[in-house]
């Protein structure tokens, strides 16, 4: 059962992320807002005015958040008719005048929000999840998510999905994903793992122990990404290349140097040189290359000098690495460094190794 939550967890992790449910601070206020409202709806020992239940939002607001300047009267008006809808709670708020005051509580005091049906938003956040989590159907060590499904659609009261109408870049049979699970309670619960790996380079296996921080897919390929216990720095494992996987019993060493949301910002691929500094690189495209640059930008420091009819010029600030070099390779002559003469003329070496 651990590992059936621990893999719902980090699956409703990237589900988050990509569908952007409930996640946000602004959808976190809002549940904050709901919360404290239903509260005060369902207390019979005190009646609670319009400017009483502002007050009580804006106090729960800012206990959540020191920061929070709370909301205003048209949005306590906006909540509440919200609550009341069908898209809502279809909650039974009722308002009664007391001289010339008037107070809202709900008409049934044994209501709340917390055990009524869901309502159509929460319904198709579901649904929607769940059509993210179908695609790891037959994956590796996600037998249980077929099990899963049907359990939560009749439960929920859904209707199966007739066809699929998203679609991710998952390979079921790419080698190494057997270990996803694994590696991920390895992460989750702090396990040191003794790790058999055979690197590109080198048809001999090294066997490592390292204290595993995270998971990132790159080009269609899962990595590892951990401290190896002999060197104080951080190392990548490509999960196709492991050969096995072993837990042993030694202190974990904790991640205190690295935010990953952070970690990756300066580069292209997964490899960050220890030593390495952004460097500004000018890169020139065809004019038939330019749209496709446009819309797919090489990194976020991406910034356009010229785009007219003889080409587009492009400027990126990362630290070089191989899989920038692979990536510019790819355009084969879409695309001319102008910008630094070493990289172009690495290129060109590693485009034409035999000419000199």
């Amino acid at each position: 059962m651990l590992r059936v939550i621990s893999y719902s967890f980090g699956l409703f992790s990237y589900l988050n992320s990509s569908l952007n449910c409930s996640s946000s601070p602004s959808n976190k206020y809002a549940l904050i807002r709901y919360q404290t409202l239903d509260k005060c709806f369902r207390n019979p020992g005190r009646r609670y005015y319009f400017e009483d239940l502002l007050e009580e939002v804006n106090n729960a607001l800012l206990d959540y958040d020191p920061s929070s300047e709370g909301i205003r009267r048209r949005q306590l008006f906006d909540d509440i008719s919200f609550m009341k809808s069908e898209k809502g709670w279809s909650a039974p708020i009722i308002s009664e005048r007391d001289g010339r005051k008037t107070y809202y509580r709900y008409e049934d005091m044994s209501f709340s929000i917390n055990s009524s049906p869901l309502n159509e938003l929460e319904a198709e956040q579901i649904k929607s999840a769940l059509m993210v989590l179908s695609r790891f159907r037959g994956m590796p060590q996600f037998e249980w998510v077929g099990e899963m499904i049907p359990k939560l659609e009749q439960a929920f009261g859904f209707r199966g999905t007739e066809q699929e109408i998203i679609g991710f870049e998952t390979n079921p049979y790419l080698k190494g994903l057997e270990h996803l699970g694994t590696l991920f309670n390895a992460i989750l619960y702090k396990k040191p793992l003794e790790i058999e790996y055979r690197s590109f380079r080198s048809d001999e296996p090294r066997t490592d122990v390292i204290h595993p921080y995270y998971l990132k897919q790159y080009s269609n390929r899962w990595y590892l990404l951990g401290q190896i216990e002999k060197f104080d720095v951080l190392s990548n494992r490509a999960l196709d290349r492991i050969i096995s996987i072993r837990e042993i019993d030694v202190p974990f060493i904790e991640n205190t140097k690295y935010d990953f949301s952070e970690y990756f910002e300066d580069v292209i691929g997964i490899t960050v040189p220890k030593d390495g500094n952004p460097e500004l690189i000018e890169l020139e495209f065809t004019p038939g290359k330019a749209p496709y640059i446009l819309t797919k930008p090489l990194h976020g420091s991406q910034k356009i000098k010229r785009n007219d009819e003889k080409g587009l010029i492009i400027t990126i600030e990362v630290i070089p690495t191989y899989e920038l070099n692979s990536q510019l390779l790819s355009y084969g002559k879409e695309v001319k460094v102008i910008s630094p003469d070493w990289l172009r003329e690495e290129l060109r070496e590693m485009a034409c190794p035999d000419q000199k």
